[in-house]
């Protein structure tokens, strides 16, 4: 049996182009001791695999060049040598990028199709949704009444931030998105206060239209302007969560720094970055809270799919455009 999977055979320069990327068919692995075969079918594809592609020192080692590529996976277990998981059960893993895995049992979660559909263990219910909650609660120290600005309000980890936000007692919650279709989304069916397309004009204007009371919490997924604008509107003691800066993923220079860091010594206002790795410890209580949440429907949530391995890579570049509605899932 072949198993197809994606190697990165070339460090994009700016944007990743097809060429850097290869469809490779492999041998079908074979589970050793310990481990469990996996038919993924449902794969996820996020902005931090760009940084995976260059070769630049980070906090997570870059993909190797003619090798397989990861992310996060979800998938049925068809044959295992590992006690604790039985042909039949459904695991949450991070061999993505390819059909099928051979995983190591002690680094697979198993996950309950019954409870939740298996792609939301990617997104709602996975690392992303643990990043919103972290981040949010944890990093940028959020208290009710606090009055918030979410940048990429739409994707994934925003929408779920702005949600989150609204459902512990914010005052305000704003949301950029890049399109109108988008911010219509935040506004009518997640909840927020207000919202705006950022390709629509200054962000620094619409954001003081939006928060004439400025902001309290600002949690970034987009960084360059937007960071910017929300540093002129932070409050006294305001609190910044840097989780993603898309908008400069793909340059090929440095991008200039805001212009306006100064105005975080008048406001004593603080900039603090956001992995979730750092914060596994707070799984249980997410989705002790979560959960119930997204059960009851009062956090809603989208999820963008692509069909097939082979449309693997276009799903990838639809996030850094911004093609995805929540979630990018590829589905096999």
């Amino acid at each position: 049996m072949i198993n197809r999977e994606w190697h990165l055979l070339s460090r994009p320069v700016g944007w990743p182009k097809p060429e850097d990327f290869a469809l490779v068919e492999a041998e079908m692995p074979t589970p050793g001791e310990g481990q469990v075969l996996v038919r993924n079918k449902y794969l996820s594809v996020d902005p931090y695999m760009r940084g995976r592609m260059s070769a630049a020192k980070s906090y997570v080692a870059p993909f190797e060049l003619g090798k397989v590529m990861q992310g996060g996976a979800v998938g049925e277990v068809v044959e295992s040598n590992a006690e604790g998981i039985a042909v039949g059960d459904h695991v949450l893993h991070f061999f993505g990028w390819r059909e099928y895995a051979a995983v190591d049992a002690k680094s697979a979660v198993k996950v309950a199709p019954d409870a939740a559909p298996l792609s939301t263990y990617l997104g709602v219910l996975g690392m992303t949704g643990l990043t919103a909650y972290a981040g949010l609660l944890r990093t940028a120290v959020f208290k009710e009444g606090d009055s918030v600005f979410v940048s990429g309000a739409a994707g994934a980890v925003g929408s779920q931030v702005g949600q989150i936000a609204r459902l512990k007692g914010a005052s305000r919650v704003i949301g950029s998105a890049g399109s109108d279709e988008k911010v219509k989304l935040l506004v009518e069916e997640y909840g927020f206060d207000a919202a705006f397309n950022y390709k629509n004009g200054s962000v620094a204007e619409q954001l003081r239209e939006a928060a004439p009371d400025g902001i309290d919490v600002y949690f970034d997924n987009v960084g360059g302007d937007h960071l910017e604008a929300a540093i002129g509107q932070i409050n006294l003691h305001g609190r910044i969560a840097v989780c993603g800066m898309i908008s400069v993923y793909n340059n090929t220079e440095p991008a200039p720094g805001p212009k306006n860091l100064a105005r975080l010594i008048a406001t004593r206002a603080r900039i603090e970055g956001l992995l979730v790795g750092d914060h596994y410890d707070l799984q249980p209580q997410f989705v002790q809270e979560v959960g119930p949440w997204v059960a009851s429907g009062q956090l809603k949530y989208r999820e963008t799919f692509v069909e097939g391995i082979e449309n693997n890579l276009e799903a990838f570049l639809g996030v850094l455009r911004g093609d995805n509605t929540g979630k990018m899932i590829v589905k096999l």
